[in-house]
């Protein structure tokens, strides 16, 4: 069944949505009574020509939260001490627009100073929201039950339709963002959703590799192609069922890193089937279970669902989620230092082989 979905606003004017798991749950009779500035404007866009790349200044995100008490946390339902982001005193899963984003719709006039011919700038047009797993402070995706799971994918596919259709923008992002060793600021469980307003540099960058397999193979998509011969091999798969497979791609860059993706070449969440989208939630658990297992100990990540860009290329996208983690051992953490942050290229302390092998056996 399909959450009940209600929208209301926020005092500054941010939209709030509740996806709800029962009818009439009456969740929106609760008003914002908060007294809010203005969200900000949009970020500025600078066009770095070295590498031809957009690169978002954001300097209001200086300001954001940073790990209040749980007491403060602006992700938990509003109580009688305490006003949050969520007006009602309980909630499912909840998504709005977040308070301190790196692209907004929220253009100023004029506001734009141009620095040289070779660096335009121009505004960070697109959205950004927050997407709240579960009322439950202390909980965490991987403790969901699977209907939760599915109510949350349902969320994801609502935002990526309906951000998909802003003007401007390129591609939906949605992810999550778990442990302060990979810099979370919240530690409520939620995740986020960037509309960005130009194609991100790892998306392109799978473009023009889908395009030349593409042209070398007679039209046959890419990731297809990689996702059977990992099916074929079996020796990184993880786990599967009659819709999913997930595994460790042969050349990971993180030293856990696992893709799930469905057996049928889909564009984004919407495009899910019914089945899909209840065979998604059990194998994504246990992969989490896994990680969680692997050290005895909560696994910090990352979560990243890639989704075909929203114009030309689209037809190339297949739709699949990246869970990666920065840990490479119980006490050791996998720093990006100078290879990977000035270089972008990536050297892999695990053995992807292994680390399927490792994953397979907690």
């Amino acid at each position: 069944m399909s959450p009940t979905r209600s929208a209301v606003r926020l005092s500054d004017g941010r939209e709030l949505i509740y996806f709800d798991e029962t009818p009439d749950s009456g969740r929106s009779a609760y008003p914002d009574t908060r007294e809010l500035p203005p969200p900000p404007p949009a970020s500025q866009l600078r066009y770095d020509p070295l590498v031809d790349e957009w690169v978002a200044i954001a300097a209001h995100r200086q300001t954001r939260t940073f790990l209040p008490p749980s007491d403060a946390c602006p992700l938990c339902p509003t109580t009688a001490r305490f006003a949050s982001e969520i007006p009602a005193p309980d909630y499912d899963v909840v998504v709005f627009e977040n308070q301190f984003p790196s692209f907004s719709d929220r253009i100023v006039p004029d506001e734009i100073t141009q620095l040289t011919e070779l660096v335009p700038v121009k505004p960070g047009l697109g959205r950004c929201e927050v997407v709240c797993f579960t009322s439950d402070h202390n909980s965490a995706f991987g403790s969901l039950p699977p209907s939760r799971v599915r109510t949350v994918i349902e969320a994801l596919a609502d935002r990526t339709a309906e951000l998909s259709g802003l003007p401007g923008v390129a591609q939906v992002f949605p992810f999550e963002n778990r442990g302060v060793e990979i810099g979370v600021t919240l530690h409520h469980p939620h995740g986020q959703i960037y509309a960005y307003p130009t194609v991100p540099p790892r998306t392109a960058a799978m473009l023009r590799a889908a395009v030349q397999h593409a042209a070398r193979t007679g039209g046959r998509n890419l990731y297809a192609d990689v996702l059977a011969a990992e099916q074929a091999a079996k020796v990184r798969v993880i786990a599967d069922n009659e819709h999913w497979t997930a595994y460790v791609p042969a050349a990971a860059r993180w030293p856990f890193e696992v893709h799930l993706a469905p057996h049928r070449q889909v564009p984004d969440l919407p495009a899910l089937s019914d089945a899909e989208r209840d065979a998604f939630g059990p194998l994504y658990l246990d992969v989490l279970r896994r990680f969680d297992g692997l050290f005895g100990k909560p696994m910090p990540y990352i979560s990243a669902w890639h989704q075909a860009v929203v114009g030309a290329g689209r037809d190339l996208g297949y739709l699949h989620l990246q869970l990666f983690s920065i840990r490479r051992a119980a006490d050791k953490l996998k720093f990006l230092a100078g290879s990977e942050s000035a270089m972008g290229a990536f050297v892999n302390d695990v053995v992807p082989e292994n680390a399927a092998q490792m994953l397979r056996c907690v």
